[in-house]
Order: structure tokens, then C-alpha cells, then sequence
């Protein structure tokens, strides 16, 4: 009966958050199923972060990976179902972008007011900094966030296998990065403005910090074996564990061609995916090179297209009360990656434009 609770509002949050796959399972499906069951008010008063938490990783994933050829399609939350799909570097990071989220959103509603049971965390406040600055003020209670989201993100895991181990290793590699990101806030004290004294706390950093991490663990991720129950670096001769793991995400497998189409594993391939192409300003260096990671480099060629875009425009408050707008249209080029035309089509096209242009003389 707790359980088919639990399920009926893990799909009402599913409904709400928008996280929900074909089936109706979600993250927090899995979460509220195998979270804490020894309090039902429990599982309700965290439920809602749980999810936002959940949608929060999931938006996070997607922006570090757009330009990508694995862009953390729909089914990555698919890697919390057992044995679904690969435990591989794609894998580690879900896991740990996920527990991330879960912790992140957690502290930050328990810093808003939203529970009870938790508020500032004053540990350190009064100590005296070697800067000379004082801790004080209301510190992001991450102690609480850490405790609450292990007792749900890991709470999914209830295997004593490879995976098990993985999964559980890379969560923990999640709720650190948001503990390493978090930053000092200061606030002087002093007449005129001056910096008498200086008290300062800890807050937690925006979610695209913990995601540029967490990218950055990614690229770094280590491949494991797992030896005598524990998790040990790949062809490593001692089973002992090595404790530089501890701080870096791991895998088991290595990474499908994800230039093509294999639902299997999770990958959707590259075909018909947008790429940036040009020097415009805001691009770094690896938006400018997406053609030739998702096009080039998997046999496919960038192809431009043109679309009109239509919207609004010239917006104008009229007295009172209400907003009239123009519609406006511009042209959009965009870059798709297509199939490379073959020798006998490319003549063709040739030969059938050449003939256009010369008809287009004649008329002329």
C-alpha cells in the first residue's frame, strides 16, 4: 500500500516536472519507491526538490553536451533503470550530475525556509579567518542537502555488483562538486564604509559552475575494474583500491560510436544534428569546431539552410492597461548535419544547375 502511494505521487511530480519517459517512470519514481519508507511525511516534505532537483541536472546535462555527439538525449534518466544501458563515461556523469542536483536544490530550499528541520549552518560562525575576517551570518546548510539527497539518490541503488559500486562512487563524486564549488560571501563592517571588520559565510554556486566541474570530471573519468568488491584502476596489477579514485568519476565500459543511430546503448547519432558554424564572438572554441565533431568527423557534411523566424517586435505600452506589438520576420541560417552526396548525385546537381544558369541567360 506505501508503495503504490508513493508510485501515484512520483507520477503526479512526473506530470508537473515534465521528466517522465513513455512508461511514467522518472527519476523520483525511483527515489520516492526506494527512499526513506520509515516516514511517509518524509518522502512528501522532500519529494517536490527531489523532482525539481532531478529536472535541474537533467537541463544542466543537456547545456554541457549540446554541442556534443552524445547531448544527453530524453533517455538518460534511462541509466537509472537497471541494467539498461551501458556503464560507461556518459553513464558516470548522469550519476553524478543527478546527485548534484538533488543536493543542490535540497540546500537551497532549506536556505529559503521550505523545511523545518534545517536552516543556517552557524558551525563556524564567531572563528576567526587568517585573512583576519570573522565566519557569521547564515551559511547554505550543505550538511542537510548532502545527508537528505544520499538518502534518496543512493537509496535507488540496492545491488552489490560492478554497476552498484559505479553508480554509488560517481553519486558521491556529484554531491562533492557541489560542497568544492561553493563560495565565500563577505560583508564589511566599519564607519564611512570603511572594512573594520569583515564577516563572511558560505553560499552555494550557481548550478552552471557545479555543471562546468562536474564536465571537466567528466573528460577526466577513469575506467575501473571490479576486483573482491571494490573498485579498482583499470588493469591496475594490485587489487588493492586505489584512493585517487575517490575524487575522480569512474566507468566500467567504453563508449558506443555515438556518430550513429543505436537506441541500445543510448545513442541517437549525429544525423540531422544543428552545428554553429562562423567566428561570432560569443563562440569558444569547441562551439566552433561542433561541424567537424558532429558532421566531418562522422562522415556527414554541414549543410546550410535558411528559415524564416517570425516574432514580436517593437513592443509599446499603451495607457491603460495593455502591450501592442509588431510582428517581425528575419532570416535564420542554421547548419544540419546531412548524408555526404554521392559522386553520381553531385555530377548530376552540377549538370542540373549549370542548365538553370544558363536558362536564367537566355531570359535575361
Amino acid at each position: 500500500m506505501f508503495a503504490q502511494l508513493l508510485w501515484s505521487l512520483s507520477v503526479l511530480l512526473a506530470a508537473l516536472s515534465g521528466t517522465a519517459d513513455s512508461n511514467g517512470w522518472t527519476l523520483q519514481s525511483n527515489f520516492l519507491i526506494t527512499g526513506p519508507k520509515s516516514s511517509f511525511q518524509a518522502s512528501l516534505t522532500y519529494a517536490s526538490s527531489v523532482a525539481a532537483g532531478a529536472q535541474t541536472a537533467m537541463e544542466e546535462c543537456k547545456h554541457q553536451f549540446s554541442w556534443d555527439r552524445w547531448n544527453c538525449t530524453d533517455n538518460a534518466l534511462s541509466m537509472f533503470k537497471p541494467n539498461t544501458l551501458p556503464a560507461n563515461r556518459e553513464a558516470s556523469f548522469v550519476h553524478a550530475i543527478s546527485a548534484a542536483g538533488v543536493m543542490y536544490v535540497l540546500t537551497r530550499n532549506c536556505s529559503k525556509g521550505a523545511f523545518e528541520q534545517c536552516g543556517c549552518d552557524l558551525t563556524n560562525n564567531g572563528k576567526k579567518a587568517e585573512g583576519g575576517w570573522t565566519w557569521g551570518g547564515c551559511s547554505d546548510d550543505i550538511a542537510f542537502g548532502e545527508r537528505i539527497s544520499k538518502m534518496y539518490s543512493d537509496g535507488v541503488e540496492n545491488g552489490q555488483d560492478a554497476r552498484a559500486a559505479m553508480n554509488l562512487h560517481n553519486n558521491d563524486v556529484g554531491r562533492k562538486a557541489v560542497r568544492q564549488t561553493m563560495k565565500r560571501v563577505c560583508k564589511c563592517h566599519g564607519v564611512s564604509g570603511s572594512c573594520t571588520t569583515k564577516t563572511c559565510w558560505l553560499q552555494l554556486a550557481d548550478f552552471r559552475a557545479i555543471g562546468v566541474f562536474l564536465k571537466k570530471k567528466y573528460k577526466k573519468a577513469d575506467k575501473v575494474d571490479y576486483v573482491r568488491g571494490q573498485l579498482t584502476e583499470n588493469n591496475s596489477a594490485s587489487s588493492k583500491r586505489n584512493t585517487g579514485l575517490k575524487k575522480d568519476m569512474v566507468f566500467l565500459e567504453d563508449s558506443p560510436d555515438y556518430c550513429r543511430e543505436n537506441l541500445t546503448v543510448g545513442s541517437r547519432g549525429t544525423l540531422g544534428r544543428e552545428c554553429l558554424r562562423g567566428g561570432g564572438k560569443n563562440m569558444d572554441k569547441y562551439e566552433k569546431k561542433s561541424c567537424k565533431r558532429l558532421c566531418k568527423d562522422c562522415g556527414y557534411v554541414p549543410k546550410r539552410i535558411t528559415t524564416e523566424v517570425t516574432s514580436s517586435c517593437n513592443c509599446k505600452f499603451h495607457w491603460c492597461c495593455s502591450v501592442k506589438c509588431s510582428q517581425c520576420t528575419k532570416t535564420v541560417t542554421k547548419y544540419i548535419c546531412v548524408q555526404r552526396e554521392s559522386s553520381k548525385n553531385r555530377r548530376k546537381n552540377v549538370r542540373k544547375k549549370s542548365k538553370q544558369r544558363r536558362r536564367n541567360r537566355g531570359n535575361n
